[in-house]
């Protein structure tokens, strides 16, 4: 690529497409093209081909995807696995139609085995059963890889696959029936410290801008507490009590809860996790766009001894992360000394735990000269930074 390339960063907007860009921007690059949804409807085939028939990106940075937590992917099992199959199909194969010199293409680590080998190489793909709450999203990233693969080794495209680890920063999703693990605890956290400051100003102020299912900051105290609670948030019966009085809201409250706030985890907490800070992933992702092409990862036939028979191209994906991980409990402490909350974190061990551990081996993307600098601890706090000033 160079400073001038015409580059289309699909999902532009997201968490992992807005870290993308604004890594590119830093670089100098200028010639950057975003589609909103409402602008370019990625599910829409027609609307995808016309798109790159009248655009004509050089580069391609395949970030937009129907993606949320635990809850979100057993829920929504069919939405999941459609919707990426739909988007992944239609820019990979337009990118090819249209000639693209090279296509990064984003997954995630849940396309390995439930009982993957820790931490996960490449190679152990396809070589267990998955997970099954996020088995839909997971076979549509596979899907993704295998398109990618499947195109460079027919019509000599060079797309690559890139596999994030949980990722966390700027721009993410906060709903709190949606959202992944890290981001869910920063938000109920934080407002979990705004319930026992009797802070209301802070509680209307945060649900005005995100909202949930319709309960916005200009609802009662007793709509409010009743939304928070559905997902974890638990006062006192004396502030539940208290807000059941008649009141007319002012923008100005005080008095009425006691400290005693208590937060709802799912799980043990004992499962471990890998975070990455979303803008190091992106910059992982312009490094590789910069100096990485297929045939720097796809292995000879004399690789046979690693499973595969001679002859055969496969695992070519890079993981994406730092090669350390943390427990869920650990990352909530650390959520908890970061926000100020003194209240109590309850782990619901009747909820499921999912993945006991996802840790990734990133030993190639170390052989390729890239590696992370930003830790949890500093980057919990960049992130409730962000989420206090958005």
């Amino acid at each position: 690529m160079n400073k001038q390339s015409k580059i289309y960063i699909a999902g532009h907007r997201g968490l992992v497409g807005s870290a993308i860009w604004k890594n590119l921007t830093e670089k100098g690059y200028t010639n950057l093209i975003g589609k909103t949804r409402a602008e370019l409807n990625l599910l829409d085939q027609q609307a995808v081909a016309a798109f790159f028939e009248s655009e004509k990106p050089e580069y391609v940075f395949l970030a937009a995807a129907k993606v949320g937590g635990i809850v979100a992917n057993n829920t929504y099992r069919g939405e999941f696995i459609f919707e990426n199959l739909m988007i992944q199909n239609n820019i990979i194969h337009n990118a090819w139609k249209q000639g693209v010199k090279k296509l990064l293409f984003l997954g995630s680590t849940c396309i390995y085995p439930k009982e993957a080998p820790q931490p996960m190489p490449e190679d152990c793909l396809l070589t267990a059963p998955l997970e099954y709450t996020n088995e839909p999203y997971a076979i549509a990233k596979i899907a993704g890889i295998k398109l990618c693969e499947s195109y460079n080794l027919q019509y000599g495209t060079n797309f690559i696959s890139v596999m994030p680890t949980n990722l966390y920063g700027p721009n993410d999703n906060f709903d709190l029936e949606k959202s992944h693990v890290l981001p869910a605890l920063i938000r109920k956290i934080h407002l979990g410290k705004c319930l026992e400051e009797n802070n209301w100003e802070a509680i209307r102020s945060d649900l005005a801008k995100r909202p949930i299912e319709g309960v916005d900051g200009s609802a009662t105290k007793e709509e409010i507490l009743s939304i928070l609670e559905k997902y974890g948030l638990n006062a006192s019966p004396l502030a539940k009590s208290l807000s059941r009085q008649k009141e007319t809201y002012t923008g100005k409250e005080s008095g009425g809860l006691t400290n005693e706030v208590k937060v709802e985890i799912w799980g043990t907490g004992a499962p471990k996790r890998e975070f990455l800070w979303s803008e190091e992933m992106a910059d992982a992702c312009v490094y590789i766009m910069e100096k990485v092409d297929f045939k720097d990862v796809s292995f000879p036939p004399e690789k046979a001894e690693k499973g595969g028979a001679a002859g055969e191209i496969r695992n070519t994906h890079i993981n994406i992360g730092t090669g350390k991980d943390i427990s869920i409990k650990q990352v909530a402490e650390a959520i908890k000394a970061a926000v100020g909350f003194k209240g109590e974190l309850y782990f619901n061990t009747s909820k499921p735990d999912g993945t006991m551990r996802k840790l990734t081996d990133v030993s190639k993307l170390h052989t390729l000269g890239w590696q992370h600098k930003i830790e949890i601890e500093e980057g919990v706090q960049l992130m409730y930074n962000w989420y206090l000033n958005a």
